[in-house]
Protein backbone atom coordinates (compact mmCIF):
# COMPACT_ATOMS: atom_id res chain seq x y z
CA UNK A 1 0.00 0.00 0.00
CA UNK A 2 2.87 2.33 0.84
CA UNK A 3 6.17 2.17 -1.00
CA UNK A 4 9.33 3.98 0.02
CA UNK A 5 12.34 4.39 -2.24
CA UNK A 6 15.63 5.78 -0.95
CA UNK A 7 18.28 7.43 -3.07
CA UNK A 8 21.36 9.61 -2.71
CA UNK A 9 23.82 7.22 -1.13
CA UNK A 10 27.35 6.91 -2.40
CA UNK A 11 31.06 6.77 -1.69
CA UNK A 12 32.66 9.89 -0.22
CA UNK A 13 35.70 10.95 1.75
CA UNK A 14 35.55 11.75 5.44
CA UNK A 15 34.29 15.28 5.98
CA UNK A 16 32.19 15.28 2.83
CA UNK A 17 28.42 15.56 2.56
CA UNK A 18 25.59 13.52 1.13
CA UNK A 19 21.88 14.16 0.85
CA UNK A 20 19.61 11.15 1.11
CA UNK A 21 16.09 11.25 -0.24
CA UNK A 22 13.08 9.04 0.34
CA UNK A 23 10.15 9.15 -2.06
CA UNK A 24 6.88 7.81 -0.71
CA UNK A 25 3.65 6.72 -2.31
CA UNK A 26 0.26 7.36 -0.76
CA UNK A 27 -2.05 10.30 -0.38
CA UNK A 28 -1.73 10.37 3.42
CA UNK A 29 2.02 10.92 3.48
CA UNK A 30 1.61 14.32 5.08
CA UNK A 31 -0.13 12.80 8.11
CA UNK A 32 2.71 10.50 9.16
CA UNK A 33 6.01 11.03 10.85
CA UNK A 34 8.97 9.62 8.97
CA UNK A 35 12.27 8.22 10.14
CA UNK A 36 15.72 7.20 9.02
CA UNK A 37 17.51 4.14 10.36
CA UNK A 38 20.81 2.54 9.52
CA UNK A 39 22.12 -0.99 9.80
CA UNK A 40 25.65 -2.23 9.28
CA UNK A 41 26.43 -5.91 8.68
CA UNK A 42 26.17 -7.85 11.91
CA UNK A 43 24.71 -4.88 13.77
CA UNK A 44 21.23 -4.03 15.02
CA UNK A 45 19.15 -1.52 13.15
CA UNK A 46 19.89 1.90 14.63
CA UNK A 47 17.69 4.96 14.82
CA UNK A 48 19.19 7.98 13.09
CA UNK A 49 16.54 10.67 12.75
CA UNK A 50 12.82 11.33 12.60
CA UNK A 51 10.56 14.19 11.60
CA UNK A 52 7.07 14.84 12.89
CA UNK A 53 4.07 14.66 10.60
CA UNK A 54 3.80 18.44 10.81
CA UNK A 55 7.44 18.90 9.88
CA UNK A 56 7.84 21.19 12.87
CA UNK A 57 9.92 18.84 15.00
CA UNK A 58 12.96 16.72 14.29
CA UNK A 59 14.73 14.13 16.43
CA UNK A 60 18.26 12.81 16.11
CA UNK A 61 20.47 10.16 17.55
CA UNK A 62 23.27 11.63 19.62
CA UNK A 63 25.81 10.23 17.18
CA UNK A 64 24.52 12.40 14.33
CA UNK A 65 23.15 15.45 16.13
CA UNK A 66 24.65 18.61 14.72
CA UNK A 67 25.76 16.88 11.53
CA UNK A 68 22.56 15.47 10.01
CA UNK A 69 19.40 17.42 9.23
CA UNK A 70 16.08 15.89 8.28
CA UNK A 71 13.38 17.68 6.30
CA UNK A 72 10.21 16.90 4.41
CA UNK A 73 8.46 18.15 1.31
CA UNK A 74 4.83 17.10 1.50
CA UNK A 75 4.05 18.45 -1.96
CA UNK A 76 6.47 15.87 -3.35
CA UNK A 77 5.83 13.08 -0.84
CA UNK A 78 9.51 13.16 -0.03
CA UNK A 79 11.75 13.34 3.01
CA UNK A 80 15.43 14.18 2.98
CA UNK A 81 18.39 13.82 5.24
CA UNK A 82 21.31 16.14 4.73
CA UNK A 83 24.45 14.51 6.09
CA UNK A 84 27.45 16.75 6.68
CA UNK A 85 30.89 16.10 8.14
CA UNK A 86 30.57 12.44 7.37
CA UNK A 87 32.73 10.01 9.29
CA UNK A 88 33.84 6.46 8.50
CA UNK A 89 31.58 5.34 11.35
CA UNK A 90 28.59 6.52 9.29
CA UNK A 91 29.28 3.82 6.72
CA UNK A 92 26.29 1.51 6.44
CA UNK A 93 22.96 1.03 4.71
CA UNK A 94 20.39 3.72 5.43
CA UNK A 95 16.67 2.96 5.47
CA UNK A 96 13.67 5.24 5.26
CA UNK A 97 10.57 4.28 7.24
CA UNK A 98 7.06 5.51 7.95
CA UNK A 99 5.86 5.81 11.51
CA UNK A 100 2.92 3.47 12.15
CA UNK A 101 0.76 5.99 14.01
CA UNK A 102 -1.19 8.54 12.02
CA UNK A 103 -0.49 12.02 13.36
CA UNK A 104 1.72 10.68 16.11
CA UNK A 105 2.45 13.22 18.82
CA UNK A 106 6.10 12.19 19.05
CA UNK A 107 7.64 9.63 16.69
CA UNK A 108 9.55 6.91 18.47
CA UNK A 109 13.10 5.76 17.92
CA UNK A 110 12.49 2.01 17.80
CA UNK A 111 12.13 0.15 14.54
CA UNK A 112 8.95 -1.63 15.64
CA UNK A 113 7.18 1.74 15.72
CA UNK A 114 7.50 1.97 11.92
CA UNK A 115 5.41 -0.05 9.51
CA UNK A 116 6.75 0.59 6.00
CA UNK A 117 10.37 0.48 4.95
CA UNK A 118 12.42 1.24 1.89
CA UNK A 119 15.01 -1.10 0.46
CA UNK A 120 17.94 0.96 1.69
CA UNK A 121 20.71 3.03 0.19
CA UNK A 122 24.41 2.46 0.82
CA UNK A 123 26.59 5.16 2.32
CA UNK A 124 30.34 4.58 2.42
CA UNK A 125 32.76 7.06 3.98
CA UNK A 126 36.49 6.64 3.49
CA UNK A 127 38.96 8.03 5.97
Amino acid sequence: QVQLVESGGGLVQAGASLRLSCAASGRTFSEYAMGWFRQAPGKEREFVAAISWTGLSTYYADSVKGRFTMSRDNAKNTVHMQMNSLKPEDTTVYYCARNAVRRAIVPGAHEDEYDYWGQGTQVTVRR
